[in-house]
């Protein structure tokens, strides 16, 4: 059952010696270095070394960083502590704090990594989306929650209603920019910013300035610094292509899906519907993930999925920035992304923290020339099987398997002619 109300009796943090901590060195506050300590997180990532000193001084930070970079720690540091150091009563509907996200998912995510951290202090956060009743987020609000990590759409709702005021707000994070400027958000993230008083602190978040990300930062931070941390790419993630007919599609996904725990992304909702079925037809624990399910359902399918109870989580592209789970192997692309940012973010469910990853498009011949396009622009090489279809040919071409190595190259697919189109499709029906 979802709880978005986190409130917590203070409990003193564990007494961990951070001696040589780099967090301590950046001027986070003991209590929640220990915090961090205990959890084992005792080196800071490159975003959060870079933006910290910026941040926990008040200024406005711009930070530029992918997927998995740390970039929730890199905020969340900097607004409990500030908020810590300023100690007020909570008030009716008048929160200090503002995060706002792009998807459920990601609050989800973001206020477990805040709630902790606040609750040292005695503070509560909340979640704010839709899909659930506004029964509890209004009851939070009522009670005087500090900190809210709200999706516009509902944040706007509450505010329509007079749940919730932001003329207390003291600091306010943007998270995925970028992805809130894909989404149509940015007139409902405007909307919000013009209710908070200026002055305040600002940081925005995001993987590119795409979408008209730029606009917000020149309208609402005030001379922020600028910090981008690119991440490499995983040295442990291979990516692959395997192009097959159309009617083999299933058989190669629920193939991969056997072997081992698997995230599989389609375009649409009706497709992660209609493919987690099938797959469960065919013997593969699979649920869905996507914007029809009520909140609860979403958090029983993920719940399912992180346990290992099921072990194909088939999602849409809304999972792709607003899930984590740790230990999975394969990402399976079964519908090819629309643009390469989505590529990237899909595929960032896997190789993480070290760990080695593989990720797998499923292509048909009709297909693969705007694959070829995609893979480009997202600056990934990746292995080729199944039917290859070469740049500016008519008709598919049979390769023969390539065994993948860590740098994504690939032997020469088989002469032109080589197989029949019959031959290649039975090929492709036996990977």
């Amino acid at each position: 059952m979802h709880r978005p109300a986190h409130r917590q009796v203070h409990r003193p943090v564990p007494n961990i010696d951070i001696t040589g901590n780099r967090f301590a060195e950046l001027g986070v506050p003991e209590n929640l270095v220990q915090l961090l300590a205990a959890q084992g997180v005792i080196e800071p990532f490159p975003i959060q070394e870079a933006t910290l000193p910026d941040s926990l001084a008040g200024r406005d930070v711009l930070g530029q960083g992918q997927t998995g970079s740390g970039k929730t720690i890199a905020f969340a540091l900097p607004l409990v502590a500030r908020l810590a150091a300023k100690q007020v009563s909570p008030m009716r509907g008048r929160p200090r704090a503002l995060v706002l996200v792009p998807t459920r998912e990601l609050a989800t995510q973001v206020a477990a990594v805040i709630a902790p951290l606040a609750a040292a202090y005695q503070m509560s956060t909340v979640t704010v989306f839709g899909g659930v009743t506004h029964g509890a987020q209004r009851k939070a609000f009522a009670d005087g929650v500090e900190i809210v990590v709200a999706c516009p759409g509902r944040l706007l709702d509450h505010m329509k209603q007079g749940d919730v005021s932001l003329d207390r707000i003291e600091i306010c994070v943007l998270d995925e920019a970028d992805h809130m400027a894909d989404q149509g958000f940015l007139p409902m993230v405007k909307r919000i910013l013009d209710k908070t008083p200026a002055g305040g602190q600002r940081m925005l978040f995001s993987a590119t300035l795409a979408g008209g990300v730029d606009t917000l930062i020149a309208r609402y931070l005030e001379r922020p610094v600028s910090h981008a941390a690119a991440i490499e790419p995983p040295a442990l993630l291979e990516h692959r292509v395997l192009v097959v007919e159309e009617g083999d599609r299933l058989m190669e996904i629920a193939k991969m899906a056997r072997a081992g725990r698997v995230v599989v992304f389609t375009r649409t909702k009706h497709r992660a519907k209609q493919l987690a079925k099938k797959l469960d037809a065919a013997g593969v624990g699979a649920v869905d993930l996507h914007g029809n399910l009520s909140q609860n359902a979403r958090e029983r399918n993920l719940a399912a999925f992180t346990s290992g109870k099921a072990t194909a989580l088939v999602a849409t592209d809304i999972a792709a920035r607003g899930i984590h789970v740790d230990d999975v192997p394969l990402v399976v692309h079964a519908d090819p992304p629309v643009e390469h940012k989505a590529y990237v973010h899909r595929s960032g469910r896997t190789a993480r923290a070290g760990a080695a990853g593989q990720v797998v498009t499923i292509v048909t011949p009709e297909q693969a020339a705007e694959v070829r396009l995609l893979l480009k622009k997202a600056g990934v090489t990746a292995t080729w099987e199944g039917i290859v279809v070469h740049p500016g040919a008519s008709a598919p071409r049979s390769a023969a398997p390539t065994r993948s190595s860590s740098r994504g190259n690939s032997r020469p697919p088989a002469r032109p002619g080589a197989r029949s189109r019959k031959a290649a499709r039975s090929f492709g029906k036996g990977r």
